[in-house]
């Protein structure tokens, strides 16, 4: 594009995402429209895709961090040929694929879904550092860039401290970020809440800094070549840009640099909407076109798109024929398939705690399952991920021959960079920390649930039987708090999450299984501190253990119908078997124990393998380690749940076992009362 015509595109996209914001009455114009020069540049110039074919797997990335600025990223998809002026016009509207926050819709050029400042361009890492992963195995032909945008309010969020730091200690130099510096945000001027020099702080990461006027054409172009040159660092474009730029008044004043531009739309800002698009070169009366030079020069830029891949494409197809069997697995890495793995050969420890089952699983899939990335927030030793770790090596700069990110103690960042790696595509990414602090992780965790992606977490140390650490170490309300997102459906009518408490080793074997074959959405394996007797079964204890592939199944039964059923999952369950036999000795008692590793699961089971399970009319007696709502829903009237309804005390969990009643004497106590 030439300068003239470049300015016209940038001005056309602000008039789009202005009018966006206008017609639906909601939204955020004046970010938008100071962020429209770079987008543009991106987009008409460096961004490497295949229109043809926008889920080719070796196309660069483009990740919004700051979601309200939705109507810049649909404007200039709109210029790309992705969106139609109809789209456009029913943005935030229902039904319509143009929401007020980006949902990710490869198709259409949206790479991620963005709202909650901080998350996008940290997923962003999570892609790059997969890019590096597969570059190292398949080869040169695979680089590609992966580009970010961020806000004020990103930079602020604390979740940019993790990624700049990991991104600057990786050397990620296929990382582009321009930091969109406008200073302001939505209540204030920028410097009513910060004075520090971001440049600095970038650079003490080990970043390539670049700052620029971020609404110079040729200042974009010219930092976005040297970006593209860099070889050994990521690189933070700070562009300083005008918000609500082009935004004038009634009488035509000026109405650039305004908070009010933030967050509503022009009118209601202050500023005039019709004097605007004028101002802008547009059509008050219909704002909703695509001038026709511009329009001709994306169609143009299309095509040059679509031959560049060509030529990627058969430097892939040459790769291909001189590697058969790689090339075999780069398409198994992409497939979205469940991995193959055969469970049933895993030895277990027996009598284990389940967070080591978990790290012998983990262990016996290293070298196996290859394109797997196991992550922890400086933990490996305590949550078991060495077991993979020992099998392989951690990322470092310029070596991403190993597969496993030591993400330091940074829950979150790590859990948006894991959903990174899924969104970029070839990689499982699991991930682990204490289950207490699963907290840390939850926003990480809802939008992988809302993206449905198969991210795994391995969250340990489940209960207050974490002991002599006390409150702040013992999770209590933290299982209620994962099991709403069982029960959450996602926009496809499905469980928006996969919650596993295993109640022993061979269930912990089954729950991989489960959590594996799962690659429509996120899994939570929630493990133990302390060792865990087996289950009692007869025969192969791993074949037993695939009745945990219901969610909820009978372990040990009686004849005829129980008198009682007593229902828990983790470890729980083997202090039921305790309290059952006392039941049995002491009062011939017909006792049923069923093991629920999965409410979410079982409720998907048919009505009649539900009332199997729990018959009606039968009392139930329920124990967990966390608040009692965790079971009440399949307790219900006829029973009583004991659990904790506070928090946990600093004692040896045997003391706390005892104190606190999870034992098998309680057991019987408290199914004595209910039975009366």
């Amino acid at each position: 594009m030439n300068t003239t015509l470049t300015d016209k595109a940038a001005d056309n996209i602000r008039i789009l995402a202005a009018s966006m914001v206008e017609k639906a009455k909601s939204g955020h114009p004046g970010g938008a429209m100071g962020g429209a020069d770079f987008i543009n540049i991106l987009y008409s110039e460096f961004l490497n895709y295949d229109p043809s074919d926008m889920g080719w797997i070796n196309r660069d990335r483009f990740f919004l961090d700051p979601g309200h600025m939705s109507p810049m990223l649909y404007s200039v998809l709109a210029l790309a040929g992705k969106y139609s002026m109809d789209d456009l016009s029913n943005f935030r509207q229902w039904g319509s694929i143009t929401p007020g926050h980006p949902e990710v819709d490869v198709e259409r050029g949206v790479e991620n879904t963005s709202g909650p400042l901080g998350q996008g361009h940290v997923m962003a890492v999570g892609a790059a550092i997969a890019e590096r992963f597969l570059v190292q195995r398949f080869g040169n032909w695979m680089t590609h860039k992966t580009y970010t945008f961020i806000s004020d309010g990103g930079v602020q969020e604390e979740i940019s401290q993790g990624a700049g730091r990991i991104a600057g200690y990786l050397g990620l130099n296929n990382l582009i970020m321009f930091y969109d510096s406008n200073d302001i945000q939505l209540s204030t001027e920028t410097d009513a809440v910060t004075k520090e020099d971001t440049a600095k702080k970038y650079e003490a990461w080990g970043w390539n800094v670049i700052t620029i006027l971020g609404n110079n054409a040729e200042e974009i172009r010219k930092a976005l070549t040297v970006a593209n040159s860099e070889k050994e660092k990521p690189t933070i474009i700070i562009g300083k840009t005008i918000m609500g730029k082009g935004a004038v008044t009634e009488d035509g004043s000026n109405y650039e640099r305004k908070c009010e531009t933030h967050g509503m739309p022009l009118t209601n800002a202050g500023a005039s909407f019709a004097n605007t698009i004028k101002n802008l070169g547009g059509d008050p009366e219909n704002p909703f076109q695509i001038f026709g030079d511009v329009k001709a020069a994306y169609e143009e830029r299309a095509k040059e798109l679509v031959e560049k891949a060509a030529v990627k494409k058969a430097d892939q197809v040459k790769w291909e024929a001189e590697n058969p069997q790689l090339a075999v697995k780069l398409k198994k890495f992409f497939s979205k398939e469940a991995p193959d793995f055969d469970f049933s050969q895993v030895i277990q420890k027996d009598n284990s705690a389940t967070r080591g089952a978990s790290g012998i699983v983990l262990g016996a899939m290293a070298g196996k399952i290859e394109n797997l990335v196991v992550a922890s927030a400086d933990l490996s030793n305590s949550d078991k991920t060495d077991g993979y770790l020992k099998r392989t090596t951690a990322f470092r700069k310029g070596d991403f021959s190993g597969s496993f990110l030591q993400a330091g103690v940074s829950e979150l960042t790590m859990a948006c960079l894991m959903n990174g790696m899924a969104l970029h595509g070839g990689i499982i990414p699991v991930c682990g920390t204490f289950f207490v602090f699963s907290d840390y992780m939850k926003p990480a965790v809802r939008m992988a649930a809302l993206m449905q992606l198969p991210v795994k977490y391995v969250w340990t140390h489940d209960a207050f039987r974490v002991g002599e650490d006390g409150p702040t170490h013992q999770p209590v309300e933290q299982e209620a708090q994962a099991r709403l997102m069982e029960k959450m459906k996602n926009h496809h009518g499905k469980n928006s999450m996969l919650v596993l408490r295993p109640a022993d080793v061979h269930e912990t074997t089954v729950a991989y299984k489960m959590g594996f074959e799962n690659t429509g959405s996120p899994t939570a394996f929630i493990l133990s501190r302390q060792n865990i007797k087996n289950l009692p079964v007869s025969g192969d204890p791993y074949q037993s253990a695939l009745q945990a592939e219901k969610g909820a199944y009978i372990v040990e039964d009686c004849e005829g119908e129980p008198d009682v059923v007593l229902l828990a999952s983790g470890s729980e369950v083997a202090t039921l078997v305790d309290g059952a036999a006392l039941l049995r000795e002491k009062d011939n008692l017909k006792v049923r124990i069923i093991s629920v590793p999965s409410e979410g699961v079982f409720r998907n089971q048919s009505k009649e393998y539900q009332d199997a399970v729990l018959p009606k009319g039968v009392k139930r007696f329920g124990m967990t380690a966390g608040l009692p709502v965790t079971l009440e829903g399949l307790v219900g009237e006829n029973g009583t749940v004991w659990g904790l309804d506070s928090f946990g005390y600093s004692a040896p969990y045997t003391v706390l076992d005892e104190k606190l009643g999870f034992n098998g004497e309680n057991v019987y106590d408290q199914v004595k009362k209910i039975l009366g």
